[in-house]
């Protein structure tokens, strides 16, 4: 990653987002915090459960809506909603309630906290690609040690998502999740890429690759639609391992509508 920024005490570090958002258009995403291994083990042994939501938007439904996930990992689960808009922090403030909830000023220097897990969604999008790899490390920096940043993308209403986990060591996975009811095909996702691969779905790109060969997987699975679009994208997952494609997780998660591959598979060129 680039090198450290140095920040003047106080200040807020970001862009303001568009502020869009819906009920339920991160359940993905807290869904894969909440259950899938390494996130929701780091959660358990955290000695400070302290979790950011990151430019949660107008509304404060989603991070309500994290929290609440989450004190179903941990019950001492404490969620601090960041944005840069004071208007919005009032509005989100006024409505919060339990102590385990709160909202405050702040971007990618964190307020001032130190999380254990920091979930960051369609914050970087309006950020050139450039300048990524700076966000990613300005939050790290500021993080529990050990923490875990989840940085992604999604649709306005959550059927098309995906994400990154980064590390102090930088990237470690990125993870598709794809309403499998609506989905034509697999590649449609790839407008909802981090902003770190958006611009790489292109031919001589591992991305470019992956959601090639998982479109091909797709349309060879078709016969198994019979028995829902859950069998037939385990059976394009299990041809794509058969492509010799590293795949993270198993196939509960796949039956989800998950896919989670080494960032080294998926890396920009």
């Amino acid at each position: 990653m680039a090198g450290r920024a140095r920040l003047r005490p106080g200040a807020l570090v970001g862009a303001p987002t568009r502020g869009t958002t819906n009920p339920n258009r991160l359940r993905r995403v807290d869904r894969w915090l909440a259950s899938a291994p390494e996130p929701s083990s780091l959660l358990r042994r955290a000695d400070d459960p302290l979790v950011v939501d990151l430019g949660y938007g107008a509304s404060p439904v989603t991070t309500v809506e994290l929290a609440r996930r989450l004190r179903a990992v941990r019950p001492d689960v404490r969620v601090l909603g960041l944005e840069l808009d004071a208007d919005r922090v009032a509005v989100a403030r006024a409505a919060a309630d339990p102590p385990w909830l709160d909202f405050r000023r702040g971007g990618f220097e964190l307020a001032g906290t130190r999380p254990v897990l920091v979930r960051a969604f369609n914050v970087l999008r309006q950020y050139d690609e450039s300048e990524v790899a700076g966000a990613w490390e300005l939050m790290l920096d500021r993080m529990a040690p050990g923490g875990l940043l989840v940085e992604g993308t999604c649709d306005e209403i959550g059927r098309l998502c995906t994400w990154v986990d980064v590390d102090a060591d930088g990237p470690r996975s990125l993870t598709l999740s794809c309403k499998l009811s609506t989905l034509e095909r697999p590649s449609t996702v790839a407008e909802r890429l981090p902003k770190i691969l958006i611009h790489r779905n292109i031919p001589g790109e591992r991305v470019h690759e992956l959601l090639s060969l998982l479109d091909t997987c797709w349309a060879t699975a078709a016969p198994h639609q019979a028995f829902g679009p859950r069998a037939r994208w385990v059976h394009a997952v299990h041809l794509l391992t058969g492509r010799a494609w590293p795949v993270l997780n198993r196939p509960a998660r796949w039956r989800l509508g998950e896919l989670t591959v080494p960032w080294s598979s998926v890396a920009p060129n």
